[in-house]
């Protein structure tokens, strides 16, 4: 017992050092020695004190092993539940987070809602802040005009003005007896009218303190004084009680209605306003012009009436034109009649808004080439209504170019009152337009009657040609035409095209015409109808000269051996033929035109006789002097009616005939003379003159010396001797 004893003890004397052992290797940790201390003290107390007892070591590990299976028990309960919890909480985390994203959601599109209902509210809250300012700014002339309907309560300007019988609705008539009170009312209408004036003038005073310069300027034209603002009133009123609304007076078709009756209050107040109201004005200082701020005052109403009116009959051409009529004449009478200045604007304005205008431009044009094909296909369009009557007739223009022409006077006054140079110059290129148009129409009947160039048509057509280019000549130097020249150097390129740089500087000083383009055409036109005739009247006279050209000159008998000299017989044909032409055409022809003819007529004949009889021919004495009498005493003589020295036309032929009529002691002479000049060619010789001055002496200053040595030879008796 003694063994196992001491064994037991050496374990029991080993213990300490064993839990020195273990006590060192956990003395790292504090924590866990301090636990492992207290688990010692607490062993120590329930074992007892003696450490070598072994009677509650049983009973201990017992514990101690039912401990460590409930220990273990809980670990592995411990161990199985844990994931089970840890999965709910991770279902339960994303579902919250699947909540929370929805959440965002709905807060992010909640947000967009609200801030869109938050721009909607600020375009509600800017218009509802204009309303405001407009309301507080009609909330102010709302005070204003209630301060002026007080002012004229405590006034009786307008029961003083009643008492003048004003308004004048119809004339005034001198039966009127004037009131007994005259002098009381004339007292009180220039207190009135003053007291008005200076309200007027402090409150345009407060008016410009108030202007800012940012602010746009106004209209130039001032406001109309206040007394006349009063005095329109009643006539206000009753323009558009009549003019406006379904009254039977407010006719679309009847514009005249209203202007008319615009213009006759002008002249039934023309007589109270210069006799009564401008003494006041005059004598307040105020400068202005009663009647004209009266007139000024209704034109507004015109005004207005016609910018409501015009746009709708744009779709209706009679009704617009009518319209546009109607606003001419009245605007010529407001001028004219009342003589309302030009400084001020009429009603013209009107006409020229850029839908409006170019209406009137369109109908302007559509009823114009209307008008032109009617007056092309009338029965007397090519006859002119003044051809019995010559003294005023000396243009001889058809009828369907005098009404053209006239048309387009028409449009020129139509638009010469228009306050726009722009708008002036469109309708001049209307109007251009409309010219070069009836040219092209005259070109195209020409060549119809082209195969006729001798018949009246023609001729008339040809009259027709020259009579527009004479009237488009004199607007070139007309007063109108030459300001309008000068707009368009400086805007006119907008409407009538590009104009070159020569062009430009040929308007700018005057040199050229607006018309010029116009006016090469329509020359080249008459140029070429005038050619055409005078080729038709030479292809018959050449015709008919044929047999005098291949006459026999070189044998006809002398003036010596005849009693008289007369015209050759196969001359009779041809000096028929020619003054019956001349005889016809100077009744189809203008003056201007038959002078151009006869004189091309008379250098053609000139250049047909000296090249196809004189040179074609040899001449005797007798037929030398029978051509020279042929020519003076007849063909020149038919040219004598039209001008003093006809022979000046055929230089070719009279020279001519004094070569071939030359003695032959002169003829031998300048026959020497021109040896002379050839054999001294390159030597000056003064003493020997020239074969020029020779023959000027004899009346040759046409024909060369060499064409003189031609005709020379064509004398058969000079050939024959052989000097020549």
């Amino acid at each position: 017992m003694a063994a196992p004893v001491m064994q037991h003890n050496k374990h029991s004397s080993n213990a300490p050092s064993h839990l020195d052992r273990t006590d060192s290797r956990n003395s790292e940790s504090p924590s866990e020695d301090g636990n492992f201390t207290d688990d010692v003290v607490a062993l120590q107390k329930e074992i007892g004190g003696d450490l070598k007892s072994l009677k509650k070591v049983s009973g201990l590990l017992e514990q101690l092993t039912l401990e460590n299976k409930q220990l273990e028990e809980q670990v592995l309960t411990v161990s199985s539940s844990v994931p089970l919890r840890v999965s709910a909480a991770l279902s339960t985390a994303e579902e919250s987070r699947v909540k929370l994203e929805s959440l965002l959601e709905k807060e992010r599109l909640l947000s967009n809602t609200l801030q869109q209902h938050l721009q909607g509210a600020q375009v509600w809250a800017d218009s509802i802040g204009q309303v405001l300012g407009q309301l507080d700014t009609l909330e102010r002339h709302m005070k204003y005009l209630q301060c002026l309907a007080r002012i004229e309560e405590l006034s009786d300007f307008e029961e003083v003005l009643t008492q003048f019988h004003w308004p004048f609705i119809s004339p005034p008539t001198q039966t009127l007896s004037p009131p007994a009170n005259a002098q009381e009312l004339n007292s009180q209408l220039e207190l009135l009218v003053s007291q008005l004036l200076s309200l007027q003038t402090s409150d345009d005073l407060i008016s410009e303190k108030k202007e800012t310069p940012s602010r746009p300027e106004q209209s130039q034209t001032p406001p109309l004084s206040l007394p006349i603002q009063i005095m329109l009133l009643p006539l206000s009123k009753r323009f558009r009680y009549h003019f406006t609304g379904n009254r039977q007076t407010n006719n679309l078709s009847k514009p005249e209605w209203y202007l008319t009756q615009v213009l006759i209050w002008m002249g039934n107040s023309s007589n109270f306003m210069d006799e009564k109201i401008q003494p006041i004005l005059d004598r307040a200082g105020a400068k202005v012009n009663a009647r004209v701020e009266l007139c000024r005052g209704l034109l507004t109403l015109a005004q207005e009436k016609l910018a409501h009116d015009a746009p709708r009959l744009l779709y209706d051409d009679a009704l617009f034109c009518h319209l546009v009529d109607e606003v001419l004449q009245f605007e010529k009478e407001l001028r004219s009649t009342h003589s309302y200045p030009r400084a001020y604007p009429g009603v013209l304005h009107i006409l020229l808004e850029e839908t409006v205008f170019q209406k009137w431009l369109s109908v302007e044009r559509k009823m114009a080439v209307e008008k032109v094909d009617a007056m092309l296909s009338a029965e007397g369009a090519w006859s002119s209504q003044y051809k019995d009557i010559t003294d005023i007739d000396e243009l001889k223009a058809p009828d369907c170019a005098e009404t053209f022409m006239t048309l387009l006077l028409v449009i020129t006054e139509r638009y010469r009152a228009l306050p726009c140079p722009q708008a002036q110059l469109s309708f001049l290129a209307l109007q251009k337009e409309l010219v070069d148009d009836f040219r092209i129409r005259l070109t195209q009947v020409m060549k119809e009657e082209s195969r006729q160039p001798l018949s009246p048509r023609y001729c008339a057509i040809l009259n027709a040609a020259n009579y527009i280019s004479t009237v488009l000549s004199d607007w070139g130097d007309n007063v109108f035409f030459l300001q309008l020249q000068q707009a368009a150097v400086s805007v006119g390129e907008e409407i009538l095209g590009p104009l070159g740089a020569t062009e430009t500087g040929r308007l700018a000083s005057l040199e050229g015409s607006l018309f010029e383009a116009l006016l090469a055409l329509l020359e080249r036109l008459r140029g070429d109808m005038l050619g055409r005739l005078l080729d038709a009247v030479m292809r018959d006279v050449k015709e008919k000269a044929q047999p005098y050209c291949k006459d026999r000159w070189i044998s006809l008998p002398s003036q010596s051996d005849q009693a008289t000299m007369s015209l050759s017989s196969s001359a009779c044909p041809m000096m028929l033929c020619l003054r019956d032409h001349l005889l016809r055409l100077q009744q189809m022809l203008c003056l201007p035109l038959f002078q151009m003819f006869w004189q091309s007529l008379a250098e053609r004949l000139d250049s047909f006789i000296y090249e196809d009889l004189i040179l074609y021919n040899h001449f005797n004495e007798g037929g030398a002097a029978q051509l020279q009498y042929d020519m003076t005493r007849n063909l020149f003589p038919l040219f004598g009616h039209y001008c003093k020295r006809p022979e000046n036309f055929f230089k070719h032929v009279k020279e001519a005939c004094i070569i071939l009529t030359l003695k032959v002691g002169p003829a031998l002479l300048f026959c020497d003379v021109l040896k002379q000049s050839e054999e001294d060619e390159g030597i000056l010789n003064h003493q020997q003159p020239s074969p020029e001055s020779a023959l000027n002496e004899l009346g040759v200053y046409k024909l060369a010396p060499s064409d003189v040595q031609i005709l020379l030879n064509l004398r058969s008796a000079w050939c024959v001797t052989g000097r020549v």
